[in-house]
């Protein structure tokens, strides 16, 4: 082959990789629940408030992260598996079964049922409690117990956004267009997944990263995860859609499409988007103890006799 094919194939091949690159650019890459900066957060508060003993079983089981077999969603600390659950969802083809499993929106216009929307327990509070069983069995194997470890963080984080609990009419703020301060094109719920929650978290003067005494998580953690859902659908029913729209008549009469948060309504947000998240942070911390605590941790079930 001459020096002048030589050069041509090498020219298009080039052009071969920089047309992929650019298909690749333009495909959409689906938003992750609550933000990657928030769910890491969540999970490094829970490592600073957990036994030695704890974060050593949590290692242990990171370290079979091959055996899992998702080489595109790396799993190799918990701060990886608080984001984990969004990674693999994008591959719908083997994982889209879990896409329910990452919220339970109830109407804020009707009374919170603790037992609605959840068929089949394809809900975010009820895989939280599935994920931790399964991670406390210690009979089954490495990479089932990993995979529920990844779930439970991540879902554990999940809860606590109002808006994966909240909703009124509009798939948890998804269908609201809405302008966060100067900044258009958003809708209600990306602002609480993302912006609101960044800006909460990333004062260097007020860290959420620490150690939180044991004062402080009898104050903030605690309960079961139906009650962190309730909690979030309180603040959607009391300060996430009054806030946005401007009224305490919110199920009465038609709300407008799109929304605008002022730079007033992103700081009276702030706190409680910050509050939100350590409560997460802690809670994974109470999980992971109850989880890795010595002796039996998963009892066997009676057999029930057929007929």
């Amino acid at each position: 082959m001459g020096d002048r094919a030589v050069r041509d194939g090498a020219l298009m091949l080039r052009q071969l990789l920089a047309c992929a690159a650019l298909l690749l650019a333009l495909v959409p890459v689906p938003a992750m629940a609550w933000g990657e900066y928030a769910h890491r957060q969540t999970a490094t508060i829970a490592l600073a408030n957990v036994s030695p003993e704890v974060r050593a079983k949590v290692a242990g089981l990171l370290a079979r992260e091959k055996d899992l077999g998702t080489p595109n969603c790396p799993l190799k600390t918990l701060q990886d598996a608080a984001v984990w659950a969004d990674c693999v969802r994008a591959e719908g083809w083997r994982w889209g079964y879990t896409a329910a499993w990452h919220y339970r929106t109830a109407p804020i216009c009707k009374a919170f049922d603790p037992r609605a929307n959840c068929p089949g327990g394809n809900c975010v509070t009820a895989q939280i409690v599935r994920a931790q069983r399964v991670l406390a069995d210690e009979r089954l194997p490495a990479a089932v117990r990993l995979e529920a470890l990844a779930f439970m963080v991540h879902f554990a984080g999940d809860v606590h956004m109002p808006l994966h609990s909240g909703d009124n009419e509009d798939q948890g703020g998804n269908a609201r267009k809405a302008d966060y301060g100067i900044k258009p094109g958003l809708n209600l719920h990306s602002i609480w997944d993302g912006a609101l929650a960044e800006r909460a978290i990333s004062d260097p003067a007020d860290p959420v990263v620490r150690s939180y005494t044991a004062q402080e998580r009898a104050e903030l953690a605690g309960g079961t995860p139906d009650d962190w859902g309730r909690e979030s659908w309180e603040i959607a029913r009391s300060f996430v859609y009054p806030t946005a729209f401007d009224t305490e008549d919110l199920c009465s009469q038609p709300l407008p499409d799109k929304v605008a948060l002022s730079q007033e309504d992103i700081v009276r947000g702030v706190p409680i988007a910050r509050k939100r998240v350590v409560q997460a942070g802690l809670r994974i911390a109470d999980l992971l103890e109850a989880v890795f605590q010595p002796g039996p941790l998963v009892p066997d079930e009676p057999r029930r006799r057929r007929g």
